[in-house]
């Protein structure tokens, strides 16, 4: 067995009588990472209302297109892609807290960037460069909390990750209302420039100190975060399912239903939707260790095949009821007036549509996150994480850029109910291949997966 083998064979403490740590700085360290995933949100959301606002721009401020507004939205996910890449390798040798810090300078010169922006290229590579921030950020804070945490907290402590990503969406929405693209820019500078000076007062994990045979360091980390040394903790496939599932469609058509609906505001749509994913996903960070993961998960992929495929139900209504053609494309304005019928089917999208978000926020949403920090060793985390990452981010391109070409092809109702289809599996791949890792170390999930 090799030294860091070793490390993660034994527990870090193991006082006598087992009882809970009861420091609470493990909650600041773990609010100053999710400071990251805050910031990553608030880069997925600030296009939402930022490409209305850069359509109406005129000369000498850049102007976007149809073509170059699907590149302003969907760029960001290749940087991310590239970021995971980079996490992974920097986890691993920087160290965690050090990554951290490292992804705060493109989120801030990507924000800077674009607030300087000229043209549309400045306009993407600032994208670009908070892209590459998300990766690494959505790679690195789940496993720095991860291994902070002891078991009681770890589930709502790793759910934050998601909540901080819904709560940087929603705060991008609302500050869209009132906020220009270049201020709405210089607003994206403050989380990660606030990351930047919390976390250097946080200390590095526990877990990276022992694999570098700093235990002296190590326990005082402990000792900081946990207010003594007296706990237990040792050192220590799905997230392609959460873009596989259709949540990047149903977020992308999300205004034009709204509008079908005689939601005029696409604006307050998009709080709408920012505030349930929101509710949903601090509803599942404090039941997280409770109700267990699994359960979750498969409630979570239930309640989403049948919102997706309510939602193709409600396409092929309107498809068989408007004229029998063979392709409906949702982004030609709707008549200001629609009949009844219509509005009643809109609404069953808006319903369905809510409660795909709700389904989502409360298992799939986090839940990726958290057993991607929590199942792999720490000799081949960095590198199993960033696989898991340009997974993730990969497929949220391919969504993002060609769902609507999957909709010509399969029509709108057979794309949604594809979704379903791969809804329908997660739940299986949940059931049949998901541990629990409720209320466990990270050394047993280890050997669980090592059987012994």
């Amino acid at each position: 067995m090799t030294p860091e083998n070793s490390e993660e064979s034994h527990p870090l403490l193991r006082p006598p009588g087992g009882g809970s740590p009861c420091g609470r700085r493990v909650f600041l360290a773990a609010f100053a990472a999710a400071l990251g995933p805050l910031s990553f949100g608030f880069a997925l959301g600030y296009s939402s209302p930022a490409i209305p606002s850069l359509r109406r721009s005129v000369p000498p401020a850049p102007h976007l297109d149809d073509s170059t507004a699907s590149w302003f939205g969907a760029i960001v996910t290749l940087g991310a892609a590239a970021g995971g890449v980079l996490g992974g390798w920097l986890v691993d040798r920087a160290g965690r807290k050090l990554s951290l810090l490292f992804c705060t300078v493109p989120f801030v010169a990507g924000f800077a960037v674009i607030t300087a922006a000229q043209d549309v290229w400045m306009l993407l590579g600032g994208r670009l460069l908070t892209g590459l921030a998300c990766g690494v950020a959505s790679l690195v804070a789940p496993i720095y909390i991860s291994e902070i945490s002891y078991p009681a907290v770890r589930g709502l402590l790793g759910s934050c990750v998601q909540l901080m990503v819904v709560i940087g969406i929603l705060l991008a929405y609302l500050a869209g209302r009132v906020l220009e693209w270049r201020w709405l820019a210089v607003l994206g500078c403050v989380p990660p420039s606030f990351m930047l000076l919390l976390m250097c007062c946080m200390p590095e994990t526990p877990r990276f100190l022992l694999t570098q045979h700093k235990r002296q360091e190590a326990m005082a980390a402990l000792q900081f975060l946990w207010g003594s040394e007296q706990g237990w903790e040792e050192p220590s496939v799905e997230s392609e399912h959460q873009q596989l599932s259709g949540i990047n469609a149903v977020m992308f058509y999300a205004e034009t239903i709204f509008e079908e609906a005689k939601f005029k505001d696409s604006s307050l749509a998009s709080v709408i939707m920012g505030t349930i994913q929101v509710l949903f996903t601090a509803v599942a960070a404090l039941i997280m260790d409770r109700a267990g993961r699994r359960l979750l998960l498969a409630l979570s992929g239930m309640v989403m095949v049948f919102s997706t495929s309510a939602f193709g139900t409600y396409f092929k209504l309107t498809q068989d009821g408007s004229n029998n053609s063979s392709h409906v494309d949702l982004l030609v304005p709707v008549p200001a007036e629609p009949v009844d019928t219509n509005v009643g089917l809109a609404w069953l999208a808006v319903g369905s549509m809510c409660l795909f978000i709700a389904g989502f926020a409360i298992g799939w949403g986090p839940i990726p996150w958290l057993l991607m920090s929590e199942i792999f060793p720490l000799h081949v985390k960095g590198v199993a994480t960033g696989v898991c990452v340009l997974t993730n981010w990969l497929m949220a391109f391919l969504v993002t850029k060609e769902f609507n070409n999957l909709m010509e092809v399969l029509r709108p109702y057979g794309a949604f109910w594809l979704a379903s289809a791969f809804c329908i599996f997660s739940v299986l791949f949940t059931l049949f291949w998901v541990p629990e890792t409720k209320g466990k170390t990270l050394e047993q999930i280890t050997a669980h997966f090592e059987g012994r």
